[in-house]
Parts: C-alpha cells; sequence; structure tokens
C-alpha cells in the first residue's frame, strides 16, 4: 500500500476522531505545526522514519518537541502512530490532514508565481477571481521568481495558467525549430 493511501486513512481516522471531541480546528493547528517543524528539520523526519530508532526513544523525542505545544489526542495519536511502526508516515499524514480539513471546509489552495512582487490589491484581484471560479475560500501562496521575466503562473488545484514571458519564448522557440524544417 503507498505511503499516501496509509496516511489518507490514518488522517481520516484522526479528523473523525476530532470532530467526534469538537477538536477539529485545534488539531489541524497541531498538524500545521508538525509539517512545518520536519519540513525545516529534516533530520527529525528522518529519525522518525529510522526504524533502528527505538520506539521509545521517538515517543521521547516527540515529547519533547511537541509535547506542551499540541493537544493530548495530539499527543495520543503521535504515540499511536509509533508503537505501531508508523514513524514514516507521520509527515505524509499531517500533510493528509491538513488536505482533508481544506476540503471539508471548501478551502482552495492556489499558488502564484510572477517575476515580481505582486502587490496586496493585485493579489486581492487575483483572490476573488478564483473565489468567484471555485466558489471556495482561497489560501493563496505568493512567490517570486525573476526568470519568469514577466507576467506569472497560477496554479489552482490541477489547473495552471501560464502568462509568464518565459513560456511565451519557449513557444516562440518551439514553433521557430518546427518551422525551419
Amino acid at each position: 500500500m503507498s505511503e499516501l493511501t496509509v496516511a489518507s486513512r490514518y488522517a481520516k481516522s484522526l479528523i473523525d476522531l476530532a470532530g467526534e471531541q469538537r477538536l477539529v480546528e485545534e488539531i489541524k493547528n497541531d498538524m500545521d505545526l508538525f509539517h512545518h517543524t520536519l519540513r525545516v528539520n529534516p533530520e527529525l523526519k528522518a529519525v522518525l522514519a529510522n526504524p533502528i530508532v527505538s520506539h521509545p526513544k521517538k515517543i521521547n523525542i516527540l515529547d519533547e518537541v511537541f509535547g506542551k505545544k499540541v493537544n493530548k489526542v495530539t499527543n495520543a495519536f503521535f504515540k499511536l502512530m509509533i508503537n505501531k511502526s508508523r514513524g514514516e508516515v507521520l509527515y505524509a499524514t499531517a500533510k493528509e490532514y491538513v488536505h482533508q480539513y481544506d476540503i471539508m471546509n471548501n478551502i482552495v489552495e492556489a499558488r502564484v508565481v510572477s517575476a515580481t512582487e505582486l502587490s496586496a490589491a493585485n493579489k486581492e484581484t487575483l483572490v476573488a477571481d478564483i473565489k468567484k471560479a471555485t466558489g471556495g475560500n482561497i489560501k493563496l501562496e505568493a512567490k517570486v521568481d525573476p526568470s519568469l521575466i514577466g507576467g506569472f503562473v497560477l496554479t489552482v488545484g490541477d489547473r495552471q495558467v501560464d502568462t509568464s514571458i518565459a513560456a511565451d519564448l519557449r513557444k516562440l522557440k518551439k514553433e521557430f525549430a518546427q518551422g525551419v524544417n
């Protein structure tokens, strides 16, 4: 079974439990914290995935790092996952929990990469347009990539709109290459 499938099942179970205890939002914040912490500390992620490191040692590490920062349900979930030898899927489970939370709350993730920093007004317009098109609440991530030269690349779900000058130049180069034959 793939890691994503396993993580998805554990995340679903956790979100169901959180719903029963009215802790969905709080545990979502815990999962955000956990995911962010492991993303910026790959050593911690590697330790949790390492089968050579003992379960008690992993649980102790998680208690030291997250013990007082997360809900007791989250702590119990971490311990359960470690004791079931599922430490390697904790990171993916946290990410999947947030994904399922977003679906449950009709939150749509959008990512825009632009050649220069977008103004607040541009971001607001973009969010409004995406909200109109999708009907969801928009979580926009904005990045800058000067190699685009101009324009932007917008990704919403599995759809992408590329208005960058770099893409136009690649397309033009390809057309010229095909026309030479």
